[in-house]
């Protein structure tokens, strides 16, 4: 039985997961990877400089980092940007003006508010029924 802290934890785990996603961090992460794992064959066969250099120069992307390119531009051409347009009103044709009634007078209060009927409780107050 999964208690309601392992699924606070899980539901957490899945909208940090969405969010990361949402804002492209994956690729980066990825890309972290695909570096480190370059970093790691290329200093078995060189010096650490000359591993950075390679690793970094960008003249000798591997499989991974390959697949990373083509997976953002993937991305790109699938989130297409919204165009906003601006909101443009045309002009009035005609001026319109507010004026006063000729005549104004207020309602009666016998007529604004109806009269309510006064009704008393009935007296004594009736008894339930035993069940």
């Amino acid at each position: 039985m999964i208690c309601v802290a392992m699924l606070r934890r899980i539901a957490k785990a899945a909208m940090i997961a969405a969010l990361v996603v949402t804002i492209g961090a994956h690729w980066a992460l990825l890309q972290t990877v695909a570096w480190t794992a370059m970093l790691a064959d290329n200093l078995r066969q060189g010096s650490v400089c000359h591993a950075l250099a390679r690793t970094f120069d960008g003249n000798h992307p591997c499989c991974l980092c390959k697949a990373i390119a083509a997976g953002k531009k993937s991305d790109k051409k699938k989130d297409p940007r919204l165009q906003f347009k601006k909101l443009e009103c045309p002009p009035a044709q005609f001026y319109a003006a507010l004026t006063a009634p000729f005549r104004f007078e207020l309602a009666p209060w016998t007529r604004a508010f109806p009269k309510s009927p006064a009704r008393r409780p009935p007296s004594p107050p009736p008894r339930s029924l035993p069940v």
